[in-house]
């Protein structure tokens, strides 16, 4: 009769339970992944696949047992580390969206604001069309993969067994809000001087011919100026997007 020791199953089980762990916690928090659109089973089930094929590439891990005294402490620093990768790959979206609130209010679509039930927020129609298209650009850029090779350095930099409170501290997240700013600011800047080049017009048209009715034209002025502004930048935003991605890939690769 084959038996196994305790030890024994702990040093097969330990190097994928805790990988998983880390990769289903990313799961929960990243964008595209943590839609309530993604089943949970389907969740499970990936980041299980990922931890099994991330094996080859971890570097030696500490075993841990389930049930021992650092079973808990292990728990909560893969969560934390997983909640942070997936809290620094939505500043990449949170960045564009912000791109497209900046310039709806340029353009005077705020008022168009309605609840989007995949971010239980308030957003407008500008604001979550950059949010779509960040988020095909993200796919198509292959930041899918640079997700899991987050995953994977992070194990390097953040070895199974550390203290969860110094790995966050050595991240330094809230550094990373302010990337929000720079580059929401970045993407929405033409934007932003072509709608002040029309505004700046209709108040000279207004001084000129004050009989002339500045407030019916300007809306659909501002409007249309917005929609090819729109048009012309976006070819572009794969720039900023990449930018934003290689930020978030250096945090945890190193690269």
């Amino acid at each position: 009769m084959v038996t196994f020791s305790e030890a024994q199953l702990m040093a097969w089980v330990s190097p994928i339970f805790w990988p998983f762990l880390r990769v289903l916690a990313v799961f929960g928090s990243a964008p595209i992944f943590s839609s309530r659109s993604v089943p949970t089973r389907t969740k499970v089930g990936l980041a299980l696949v990922i931890a099994l094929c991330l094996q080859p590439g971890l570097p030696p891990q500490q075993v841990i047992s389930l049930n021992g005294p650092g079973a808990f402490g292990a728990a909560v620093q893969q969560v934390a580390i997983g909640l942070a990768i997936g809290l620094a790959v939505r500043i990449v979206f949170a960045a564009v969206e912000m791109a497209g609130e900046i310039i709806g209010l340029q353009m005077g679509l705020n008022f168009s604001g309605f609840f989007d039930p995949t971010t239980n927020a308030q957003t407008s129609a500008t604001g979550r069309f950059f949010g779509n298209m960040s988020m095909m650009l993200f796919v198509v850029l292959n930041g899918h993969l640079m997700l899991v090779q987050a995953v994977q350095a992070s194990f390097t930099t953040f070895p199974i067994g550390g203290h969860a409170l110094e790995s966050l501290r050595t991240l330094r997240l809230h550094e990373l809000g302010a990337i929000i700013f720079t580059y929401g600011l970045w993407i929405a800047l033409p934007m932003i001087g072509m709608l002040l080049f029309v505004n700046v017009a209709l108040g000279i048209i207004s001084r000129i011919a004050p009989q002339m009715n500045v407030f019916a034209i300007g809306f659909p002025l501002t409007l249309s100026v917005g929609l090819i502004g729109i048009a012309i930048t976006l070819p572009l935003l794969d720039g900023p997007v990449m930018g934003l991605m290689r930020v978030v890939s250096e945090t945890f690769v190193g690269r």
